[in-house]
């Protein structure tokens, strides 16, 4: 899903209120679905419960009518499964145990928009694919937490890719966080992975989807014939976390949350001043 918007916009306190009115439908909204996931439904299914309680909320789904290479749009949400990283299109496959299950959604209020992912373990999986889960929400949430201003955008990439090295598990490259207001997709662009650069300083009134996305094999993926979901080239299982947050005066502001949402996906680690700026 591409970038509409080349511009960076910085948002103001009274529009950042408007955007966590969108980003909490979404939260709801993956609450919704981590209740209905059970082995024997169908990804159909789960984009239906997403879609009626964004509905229900008085927002618009995000993704329905983003133009493709083959086709519009036409889900609430994406849903990738297993080997599939992001964009996997709802539809007859049924969930079955021992499988993780990655759903991405966003909702519209007012002309705001709300991004959000998760990741749910299916049964029972072996450890390394449960800490492959584990891992990958929680250098969403370094990420975040290495948003401050002052900071860089490498700091925030940075942040991420070290947590995926200490565990040895790959980055996909391919797919990148984005900077979020009234479209889903602006700039500037933020990576899972260091780029030799330390990019844009980070400002009070920036709005970023921080999306990390591991595998247990390599990066590389490919495009299915549908056109829109990705997989992994090596097979490997893949997992998606993503929350939109603020830049503040006192530091990121998660706005993809409820009080559905878990503690354990809004936790915070201890903030360091940073370090690294973006670079090895």
């Amino acid at each position: 899903m591409g970038f509409r918007d080349r511009r960076v916009v910085l948002k103001s306190a009274a529009q950042i209120e408007k955007m966590a009115v969108a980003g909490r439908v979404v939260a709801d909204a993956l609450a919704a679905v981590g209740e209905a996931i059970a082995p024997g439904v169908t990804t159909a299914e789960l984009d239906a419960v997403a879609h009626e309680a964004i509905r229900r909320a008085g927002a618009t789904p995000s993704f329905i009518g983003v133009p493709g290479h083959v086709s519009d749009y036409r889900h609430a949400t994406c849903i990738a499964v297993d080997e599939e990283v992001v964009h996997g299109v709802p539809g007859k496959r049924r969930i079955g145990e021992g499988q993780i299950v990655s759903v991405d959604t966003g909702a519209i209020v007012d002309g705001w928009h709300g991004d959000g992912a998760r990741t749910w373990i299916v049964g029972e999986v072996p450890p390394r694919t449960r800490l492959l889960v584990e891992a990958t929400r929680d250098a969403m949430l370094a990420g975040i937490a290495a948003a401050v201003p002052g900071a860089y955008l490498g700091d925030i990439s940075a942040a991420i890719e070290d947590v995926a090295l200490a565990h040895g598990f790959g980055v996909v490259r391919a797919f990148v966080g984005h900077g979020i207001g009234n479209e889903m997709h602006e700039e500037p662009q933020v990576t899972n992975y260091r780029t030799g650069s330390k990019g844009r300083r980070i400002e009070v009134g920036l709005c970023l989807a921080i999306e990390p996305m591991f595998t247990l094999g390599g990066h590389e993926v490919r495009i299915r014939p549908d056109g829109w979901t990705v997989e992994t080239v090596d097979g490997a299982f893949a997992v998606q976390w993503e929350h939109s947050i603020a830049i503040t005066a006192d530091g990121p502001r998660i706005l993809t949350v409820s009080e559905r949402t878990p503690a354990v996906e809004r936790a915070l680690p201890d903030r360091r001043p940073p370090a690294s700026q973006g670079l090895p």
